[in-house]
């Protein structure tokens, strides 16, 4: 089985993509689903602080490398009867190494790159929990000090641009890529 996990920062592009995976029947698995659970079980409101503190709360208590363990519980027992799986948001360098150690030459981590400028632009304009230019910044930084996920983004298999693209343009391109890992042997 090969599992793509979609790397980025903040909305360069990962949900975009995961859809192209639903559409072509891929099953994915977003890994931001544990916060939103920890986020109900908590009785939080789901917003950019509550969901940063139960982040980073996660990581303290259970290791950097939590979702991603709590992911691959969920990718073995079931036989998704699928050659590949996607994964939504794969964040810090030991949720990477993790599952690099665990699938092998069957995970493949690929970086959505968008410049900063586009990704807050997004972010502001989005439907749901859209946010303030310095809460994009602030979670930046957030993610990049204190997930580890700049280690990520550098240590990808596959790096794809998502700037100066429509979104039918960026979803052919990633369209295409599935399609060829799903035929791609591990």
């Amino acid at each position: 089985m090969k599992i793509v996990a979609f790397v980025g920062m903040p909305g360069s592009g990962k949900t975009v993509a995961a859809d192209v995976a639903r559409k072509l029947k891929f099953p994915v698995m977003r890994l931001g689903d544990l916060t939103d659970e920890e986020l109900k079980a908590r009785g939080l409101e789901r917003n950019e602080i509550n969901e940063r503190i139960v982040r980073e709360a996660l990581r303290a208590q259970y290791g950097m490398d939590v979702y991603a363990k709590k992911a691959a519980e969920k990718i073995e027992p079931v036989n998704f009867g699928k050659n590949l799986v996607v994964l939504d948001g794969v964040k810090s360098f030991e949720e990477y190494l993790f599952l690099k150690s665990k699938f092998g030459k069957g995970f493949v981590a690929v970086c959505i790159i968008v410049s900063p400028e586009t990704r807050h632009s997004r972010l502001m304009k989005r439907k749901i929990r859209p946010l303030k230019k310095q809460d994009c910044v602030s979670r930046d930084r957030s993610e990049l000090e204190n997930l580890n996920e700049g280690a990520t983004i550098a240590m990808s298999d596959v790096f794809i641009s998502n700037e100066g693209l429509t979104k039918n343009e960026f979803q052919t391109k990633i369209d295409g890529l599935l399609k060829k890992s799903s035929r791609e042997k591990t």
